[in-house]
């Protein structure tokens, strides 16, 4: 899977590339960032899943996260949120959509075409970026922000053989139970909340899914999201019944953009680095 480099940028010591490849997934040409640090051999790494609008850039030139990987050798890479391009379905609202993939494979049309995140996630862009750039697969992670804070849970409890550790800011953690996920839910899957349940990590851990032993999560206080569609509660219920270790840091008045994320990012940083 051939993997064409759109720019590169040298950054505390790394590498910082934007890059585009061709996805049998999504049919369409995908854009990613990889943060390699400087390093004599193959590191670490960890995937980063961005949240509803955004794209490969948004936590890239917004998080401050370089710095912390580079002192942990860590790398990260950072996908787009959906397939994007002429003949990709789309919709005016912003949390359908392209720039709202849900990290789910759709099965309803217009979105099967195209919105598999999913298996772009797990199958297309691993074998990318593994292929492109020198990344140990057995010492990988994933975290991610709102939506892609889900996608962060829910991948690692739907494939606990990829990621060997997990955490999150400000997740979605119940979308079967909240506005966001229940609209992009029946768009993407359908009606039938069965095919749902699949895809909620509170939902997951509580029928026994959970392989990782412990998940860090940092939720904002002054999060405008936090009762209507985040709902850290039901995740933490969950954990607690399944013996699951969740570290849950709500972090006073702190809100849902990246001013909260760049606060914290480089403990999640160092906390992955001590586990992979």
């Amino acid at each position: 899977m051939s993997v064409e480099i759109l720019q590169q940028h040298r950054v505390h010591g790394g590498t910082l590339s934007y890059c585009r490849h061709a996805s049998a997934a999504t049919g369409t040409p995908m854009r990613f960032s990889v943060f390699l640090p400087q390093a004599d051999g193959p590191v670490p790494y960890l995937i980063w899943l961005s949240g509803l609008t955004c794209t490969e850039d948004n936590f890239t030139t917004k998080a401050g996260a370089y710095a912390a990987a580079a002192r942990a050798g860590v790398a990260i890479v950072a996908p787009d949120t959906s397939p994007r391009g002429e003949g990709v379905a789309d919709d005016p609202a912003y949390d359908l959509g392209q720039g709202a993939g849900f990290y789910v494979d759709a099965v309803q049309a217009p979105w099967a075409a195209h919105f598999q995140m999913e298996s772009y996630v797990v199958r297309d862009l691993i074998a990318a970026v593994e292929g492109a750039f020198p990344l140990e697969g057995a010492r990988r992670g994933v975290f991610g922000h709102s939506m892609g804070g889900h996608g962060a849970l829910t991948l690692t409890l739907r494939h606990p053989e990829l990621f060997k550790s997990v955490s999150a800011f400000a997740p979605i953690c119940s979308p079967t139970r909240c506005a966001w996920g229940q609209k992009a839910f029946t768009a993407y899957l359908g009606p039938d909340e069965a095919a749902w349940r699949e895809h909620d990590a509170a939902l997951l851990v509580e029928a026994g899914r959970a392989r990782v032993s412990e998940i860090l999560v940092d939720q904002g206080t002054a999060d405008n999201f936090l009762a209507d569609q985040l709902k850290p509660e039901l995740l933490k219920v969950a954990c607690e019944a399944a013996g699951v270790a969740l570290t849950l840091r709500m972090q006073e008045g702190y809100d849902h953009s990246y001013f909260f994320m760049t606060s914290f990012v480089a403990d999640h940083v160092a906390w992955h680095a001590e586990r992979l």
